[in-house]
This record gives C-alpha cells, sequence and structure tokens, in this order.
C-alpha cells in the first residue's frame, strides 16, 4: 500500500477502504508519511468528501494512534458533556455537579481555551490549588467516591488528531465536517464513558455560523458515536451572544457557584438544565426529560449540587475559602463600567466579538503558551431585548491594563447595536440531534 494511491484515489472521488485509512492514520502518526503528502490527501477529503463509514474509521483509527481510558471501574453509567466552544459558556461547571449530585458519575476530560472560547480547565484553575493533571488511578478514585471528576487529557489521547489538526490549521482544511465530527468525536470516544451529550454552538461566536451547518455537524458527530456503540446525543444551542453574563475565568467560576445556589442566569441555568436532564435519560435515572429537570432543581433547592462542587473543588485540591466566600477569587485591579450613549433595546451583542475583548483584557490564549489573567473579563449587565436608557450600564470590564481596558470600551460601544426592538424573540435551544433524526424547536 501507498500513500501515494490513497491520495489519488481520495482526489478522484474513491471511497477509501478501512485499510487504506488505518494505513495513512498509522503512518502519518508516526512520521513515515511527510506532510506534504498528509496535505494532498486532507484537501482531497476537504473538496470530495467522506462517507458516514469513512467517518467512522477515519475516528476509529485516530482513537487508536493512542492511549485509551477504561473507566469500567467507576460504578454506574458515566456520562460526559462536549461543548463546540464558545463564550461565557460554563455549563460544564454547572451541570456537572447538578448531575453527580442526583447519583450519575460525570467524568470528564477536557482541553484548554484558544483564541475567543473559553476553556474549562482554565476556569477551574482560577481556583487556588486546583489540580487539573490527574492520574487514572485518581481520575477513578475521584468518580466512584464523589460522582465527578474534571481533568486535562492525557497527553497520549488521539495523538494523530493533535497532529493533522495542526496541520488542517495551516492548509485551510479546517472546516471540512467529516474532519472536525472525527477530530471532536476520537478524544471524546477514547474515554470511555457510557453515553455523551454534544452542546453543538451556533452563532457568531460558533464555529458553525449557520443552522444548517450545524445540523450537518451533529448528525456526523451523533453518527459516530451511534457507529462506535456509544449513546450520543446533540443539543444545538444559541452563541449569537454569550451564554451568562460573565466572560472571563474567575467571573465565570463565580457565577457557576451563583447558579449553582439558584441565583444564576436564566439562560445558562436553563441550558444546563436541558442538557443535565437528558443525561439523567440516558443514564437510565429518571424515565423522561421533566423528571430529570425536576430532580435537578431539586438538587439545586436543596443545596446539594453546590455542596458536590465543593466536593469538586476539594478532591482536585482547591482552596474551599474562595468557594464559601467567593470575593477571594481573583479580583482585577480595575473595574470600569461602560454606560450606554443611545436609548432603546439592545438588539445584538455579537458573541465573537465580546470574546476578542476578553481575550484583549487578558482573560484568554493567542496562543498555546500565551499567561492568562485569571481576573481579567468583562461581566454584561445589559443581553439582547433588554430596555436602555441613556447613562445604563451595558458592561462591567474587569482589568489590570488601564490602557487597554479603554481600548476594549471603546469596542464595546461598537458591539452592543441598540435600537428599536427585535419583532423575533431569541432562542436559546433551537432542536435536538439523535440516532433517529432531527427536531427542531
Amino acid at each position: 500500500m501507498r500513500i501515494y494511491d490513497i491520495i489519488k484515489n481520495k482526489r478522484d472521488k474513491r471511497e477509501l477502504t478501512t485499510a487504506e485509512i488505518e494505513y495513512f492514520i498509522e503512518n502519518y502518526t508516526n512520521g513515515k508519511i511527510p506532510d506534504y503528502q498528509a496535505s494532498a490527501l486532507l484537501m482531497a477529503i476537504y473538496f470530495n468528501k467522506m462517507n458516514k463509514r469513512e467517518t467512522l474509521d477515519l475516528t476509529k483509527a485516530m482513537i487508536n494512534s493512542g492511549d485509551t481510558v477504561d473507566l469500567s471501574r467507576i460504578q454506574g453509567v458515566k456520562v460526559d458533556k462536549h461543548s463546540t466552544g464558545g463564550v461565557g459558556d460554563t455549563v460544564t461547571l454547572v451541570v456537572g455537579p447538578m448531575v453527580a449530585a442526583c447519583g450519575v458519575p460525570f467524568v470528564k476530560m477536557s482541553g484548554r481555551g484558544l483564541g475567543h472560547t473559553g476553556g474549562t480547565l482554565d476556569k477551574l484553575e482560577s481556583i487556588r490549588g486546583f489540580r487539573v493533571e490527574l492520574d487514572e488511578e485518581e481520575f477513578i478514585r475521584n468518580s466512584n467516591e464523589i460522582n465527578i471528576c474534571i481533568c486535562s487529557q492525557t497527553a497520549n489521547i488521539a495523538p494523530a488528531d493533535k497532529k493533522l489538526y495542526a496541520l488542517r490549521d495551516v492548509t485551510a482544511t479546517v472546516e471540512d465536517l467529516s474532519l472536525i465530527a472525527s477530530s471532536v468525536m476520537s478524544k471524546k470516544l477514547a474515554i470511555g464513558s457510557n453515553a455523551i451529550i454534544l452542546d453543538v454552538k451556533i452563532g457568531s461566536g460558533a464555529f458553525m455560523k449557520d443552522l444548517d451547518d450545524a445540523i450537518q455537524l451533529a448528525k456526523a458527530m451523533v453518527d459516530i458515536g451511534d457507529g462506535y456503540g456509544r449513546e450520543t446525543i446533540a443539543v444545538l444551542s444559541n452563541m449569537d451572544e454569550p451564554l451568562g453574563k460573565a466572560v472571563g475565568n474567575a467571573l465565570e467560576v463565580k457565577e457557576a457557584i451563583e447558579t449553582l445556589k439558584g441565583q444564576g442566569p436564566e439562560d445558562l441555568f436553563e441550558l444546563s438544565l436541558l442538557l443535565g436532564s437528558k443525561l439523567l435519560v440516558l443514564a437510565n435515572k429518571v424515565e423522561n426529560e421533566e423528571e430529570g429537570k425536576k430532580m435537578l432543581i431539586d438538587a439545586v433547592e436543596s443545596g446539594a449540587a453546590y455542596e458536590k462542587f465543593k466536593e469538586l473543588v476539594k478532591y482536585q485540591g482547591g482552596d474551599l475559602n474562595q468557594i464559601e466566600d467567593l470575593n477571594l477569587l481573583p479580583k482585577a485591579e480595575h473595574v470600569i463600567e461602560v454606560r450606554s450613549k443611545k436609548e432603546g433595546y439592545v438588539k445584538s451583542l455579537n458573541a465573537e466579538e465580546v470574546g476578542k475583548c476578553a481575550l484583549m483584557l487578558g482573560a484568554g490564549r493567542e496562543n498555546m503558551e500565551s499567561i492568562i489573567d485569571y481576573s481579567a473579563g468583562i461581566v454584561l449587565k445589559k443581553k439582547v431585548d433588554d430596555e436602555v436608557n441613556k447613562g445604563d450600564v451595558l458592561a462591567e470590564i474587569h482589568c489590570n491594563d488601564i490602557d487597554m481596558a479603554k481600548k476594549v470600551e471603546e469596542h464595546l460601544h461598537e458591539i452592543y447595536k441598540i435600537g428599536a426592538k427585535n419583532q423575533e424573540v431569541k432562542k436559546l435551544i433551537y432542536g435536538l440531534v439523535t440516532k433517529d433524526g432531527t427536531e427542531l424547536y
């Protein structure tokens, strides 16, 4: 078998065999196939696509390129959740403790944030002492004892994906659906949870900007999960504006804790309830979504969900004082109010641009070597459809660099579009994709 022939087959719109895909992944990962030939194949895939079977074979080959995590020693039905990335997306920190408080093991290996999207691990590391690097024994022990563990992926999970993604990033082949779906799912399926819920974001702050593309991506990922024998469903959710009000690591931790106490933003709680209730159904804890929502609300109202978050922090070495007194979390030196120069209603609030503002303040990474300022970020006081009077506070800028804050303030005035009230009511949830089809709300 030769890589030349595999490139030619896909160039000529032929299906790649399972053996050809396995040959490519194995030999590219171990360095026997050079980047220029791998790039040619990626471009051929980009133009001529992969079918359902090829995409599943690619995912399996990437899983088999590295380590897998056996979770069979964790009792119960293990559930996991993945977001395709957004701004202010603090759902994992809310839904994980809620589900765990209901007696279902929530086990998650996460990545870090890059660019305008935040990473769950970075948020957790804003808590003093919180450890995300755990060995497998600790991961399993914590999951068994408190039903929740959130940590970093091991270095050798799907190494083929890491290598291929870096190549896709510089060869304009990132946007192919099969390549995106196999990249996401290879990392999820390498970790042996029983059920996965995918939060596929749509809008200005998401990778997928429109509904049709998001549905196609969700279908591709659900098909992979189903083909791999893993219960998988996808929820389609809005990322045209940031989720919740906080954008920035310590600010989002604070917001997550407030939400677990029943005092958080309505949209963050609503999405967490939906995802959590579906996880409880997948785990056979409840018979339907409504029963699941009731159980989750009870966990919040009783204080069990908040206590579960505290257990997560304690077990992973974090400072509980910062959780019990939120004023002890990292705080920026300056808090600058952005006041409206107009009156009317917020018509739009571009999530990507808000995320870029937070990035400018130091809340995110330009590259993986960037140092994060855990205290920096933005708190949105007005969101889409809110009424605004002249002089009202639109947002707060939390920063340690006053000059950069002034630039961000100017940009936020441009991002907030204020005018007549929108005629169409905004949607938080667009629909659901399962192995049985797509249901739009």
